[in-house]
């Protein structure tokens, strides 16, 4: 008999567990309707398209052909067999790895939802997000194998799609490039990942390796990585100074407002409303999501119409799926006839509350990043 280790033992049953989560029909939570179950669409439905259609939603991992893409520099082709990394800068030893080779390091699966930045700024774009296993080896190890030096600061992720940009009326090749203090960069869930969903990544997704950095917006995940590079200052190319930057307004009284610029990075606490369906006894299931940057959530509230604020009950998930979202139901009893209102609210034990609309952090917010209002929807029974 196999000789285990209780570590051994700990990491199968969270394996099972995710496996369980992953593959169990979800029409015990309300988002897959079960036999005699009746589908109510939402009055305000997404447009068709590439991404999550939350009201088909009907497993906990996302499918890779559902999850969203965006690009903004070309599409690179690269062939695996030819691929490079190179780790350059403040290291004692900079090297360059194979895709074998990174291969052959440790390597681990972590879920983690990954979710566009500009996700949730209006109705036509409210599905760019997705749940997904990735399978890399961990930043950290290779960094430090590098020798890291004193005079190392910020981690530069490079990828090989590049445009030719006009900066100060001058001409420049640029390669779509984001940073991460080197803190961040040395966590132990940051992966240079191949596989997703146990499948090798897929052109549109970065193949063959890209960064994962889990509880991020998906523009500091690196898609076709081929560089990283370590600088003893801070880094401020077009995607972390001039792109992706919040304005973001600050009232401090007195009609006087201090115009914030911040970079879009960690995720904001969110939830929404998925599905509605009506089950045998005649009460509505209302069924969702909800998530953040990996603190843990506090609570989902529901309220419908104007009525007061309900606590939802909230799915179980292992504990390895920190960075993941949670799914959530609330059985609407008696429910009446007409047209209404339904809207969630996901607050988290740092106390981050998701905003109303007319919020001054979403009211005196000029740019479309980082848009976790509260969302309302719409029913008719």
């Amino acid at each position: 008999m196999a000789n285990f280790s209780r570590r051994d033992v700990l990491r199968g049953s969270v394996a099972l567990a995710a496996y369980t989560l992953a593959s169990r029909p979800l029409s015990a939570i309300g988002l897959q309707p079960a036999a005699n179950e009746e589908l109510i669409p939402w009055l305000d439905a997404q447009p068709k398209g590439r991404g999550i259609q939350w009201q088909d939603l009907t497993t906990w991992v996302t499918a890779n052909e559902h999850l969203y893409e965006v690009s903004h520099y070309n599409k690179p082709k690269i062939d695996p067999a030819k691929w490079q990394l190179d780790v350059t800068g403040y290291v004692k030893h900079p090297r360059t790895f194979t895709l074998e080779q990174l291969k052959q390091r440790r390597h681990k699966s972590i879920h983690a939802t990954l979710e566009c930045g500009g996700n949730g700024a209006g109705i036509g774009f409210m599905g760019a997000i997705g749940n997904i296993k990735w399978t890399g080896t961990p930043l950290a190890p290779l960094l430090r194998e590098c020798g890291l030096v004193k005079r190392s600061r910020e981690v530069v992720f490079y990828g090989a799609d590049e445009k030719t940009e006009k900066i100060r009326d001058q001409d420049f090749t640029q390669n779509f490039a984001r940073s991460l203090a080197l803190e961040h960069a040395l966590a132990d869930e940051v992966l240079l990942a191949w596989d997703m969903n146990d499948r090798p990544l897929e052109e549109a997704h970065g193949a063959p390796v890209r960064l994962i950095v889990p509880g991020w917006f998906g523009i500091a995940w690196t898609k076709w990585l081929t560089r990283i590079d370590l600088l003893d200052r801070r880094f401020m190319g077009k995607w972390m100074a001039r792109e992706y930057v919040t304005i973001r307004g600050e009232e401090l009284g007195a009609d006087k407002v201090n115009w914030r610029e911040t970079s879009v990075c960690n995720i904001n606490v969110k939830s929404l409303a998925a599905r509605a369906v009506r089950r045998p006894d005649g009460s509505i299931r209302i069924s969702g999501a909800a998530w953040s940057d990996g603190t843990a959530l506090q609570s989902v509230d529901l309220r419908i119409d104007d009525g007061p604020w309900q606590k939802v009950t909230l799915a179980a998930k292992p504990r390895s799926a920190r960075y993941t979202w949670t799914l959530w139901h609330y059985d609407w009893t008696n429910p009446t006839p007409g047209e209404h209102a339904i809207v969630s609210r996901a607050s988290d034990v740092d106390g981050r509350v998701q905003p109303p609309s007319e919020d001054p952090r979403i009211k005196l917010k000029k740019t479309f990043w980082e848009a976790n209002q509260q969302w309302p929807r719409k029913i008719r029974l």
